[in-house]
C-alpha cells in the first residue's frame, strides 16, 4: 500500500502563488506516476498535472501553463507549483499515484485526502 498526504493548501487572492505537496509513504517504489486532481463543488474530479518517475510531465490544456508539476525522488514528495491563481481555481486538490507510465484518470491506484485552496478576488 502506499499513503498520499496533500499539504499547502489555503485561502490566498487572486493573483497569487501556492505550492502544493504531496508526500508519498509505503511501497512508493511501485508507483511510476504521480498526479494531480482537482474536484469543484458537484463536479467530477478533473485531471490537473502528471509526472512520471523519470520526470516527463502532462498538463490539463486549461492549466494554461500557470501550474508546474515536479517531484523529489529522494523525498518521495511530488509537489504542483500554482501562479497566477484565479478565483475558478478554487477546489479540492487530490494528489495520486499510479503504477502505470501514462494512466489515464482511472488508472490511479492511490489517493490523497485532498487539500483545500481558495481563491478570493
Amino acid at each position: 500500500q502506499v499513503q498520499l498526504v496533500e499539504s499547502g493548501g489555503g485561502l490566498v487572492q487572486t493573483g497569487d502563488s501556492l505550492r502544493l505537496s504531496c508526500a508519498a509513504s509505503g511501497r512508493t517504489f511501485s508507483v511510476n506516476t504521480m498526479g494531480w486532481f482537482r474536484q469543484f463543488p458537484g463536479k467530477e474530479r478533473e485531471f490537473v498535472a502528471r509526472i512520471s518517475w523519470s520526470g516527463i510531465t502532462q498538463y490539463a490544456d486549461s492549466m494554461n501553463g500557470r501550474f508546474t508539476i515536479s517531484r523529489d525522488n529522494a523525498k518521495n514528495t511530488v509537489y504542483l507549483q500554482m501562479n497566477s491563481l484565479k478565483r475558478e481555481d478554487t477546489a479540492v486538490y487530490y494528489c495520486a499515484g499510479s503504477r502505470l507510465f501514462a494512466p489515464e484518470a482511472r488508472d490511479y491506484d492511490y489517493w490523497g485526502q485532498g487539500t483545500q485552496v481558495t481563491v478570493s478576488s
